[in-house]
């Protein structure tokens, strides 16, 4: 999967459906509408997906403005009826792909290990400390990148479990798999974005 457009969100859509009597609709989508867009992208990894979640979420805010009390900002209130959006939306794409056929006579580290069990090739030593790079705009880039190149089931359940922090038992529930299925689509996303993250930022990230 290629990584998506970055482009600001298109207004058109939402315009249709809000509630321009009332001026709230379209004073958020000018004033926040971009920012949830750039929330949104990185993590559903589809410009059209993400699109359509933020008008969602603004249509999904009119109709429950009454119940904004203001004891936090209205982008924060937003952001919070999009994440829920999202987790849905990535529910939907984890349970609707292929599940992961799985051989029960492979040795999942064979790509890994050589037969003493040794590394093929060691993974390079990881200097920063995780918050940190987190504060760095440059490394979510980097992040974002690579999720986008996974493929978007396998994303999509990995941003569930590391992002959303549901555990085994909840992902085999949501998205119908086995426990086999969801370990096994977990270590390939792991391997997948270490790589990654590896070849594009820690092969040239010197530690202070």
């Amino acid at each position: 999967m290629s990584a998506r457009p970055t482009s600001d969100f298109s207004p058109a859509a939402f315009a249709a459906g809000a509630d321009a009597a009332s001026g709230a609709g379209l004073t958020w989508l000018d004033e926040h509408g971009d920012a949830l867009y750039r929330y949104a992208l990185p993590r559903v990894q589809d410009a059209h997906a993400a699109e359509d979640l933020v008008q969602e979420t603004l249509l999904a805010a009119l109709s429950a403005r009454d119940r904004f009390t203001g004891v936090s900002s209205v982008r924060t209130w937003l952001i919070g009826i999009l994440k829920h959006k999202i987790v849905d939306h990535l529910r939907a794409v984890a349970r609707l792909g292929p599940a992961v056929e799985v051989d029960a006579d492979a040795d999942p580290f064979a790509d890994f290990f050589d037969h003493r069990g040794r590394w093929k090739t060691a993974p390079a030593r990881w200097q920063r400390d995780p918050a940190a790079l987190a504060e760095l705009a440059e490394f979510r880039e980097v992040l974002a990148r690579c999720l986008a190149s996974l493929p978007r089931r396998i994303a999509s359940l990995f941003w569930l479990r590391e992002a959303e922090g549901k555990d085994t038992e909840q992902l085999c529930q949501e998205l119908q798999v086995s426990a086999t299925n969801v370990w096994t689509m977990l270590h390939r996303a792991r391997a997948r974005l270490r790589a990654c993250l590896t070849a594009n930022w820690f092969t040239r990230d010197v530690a202070p």
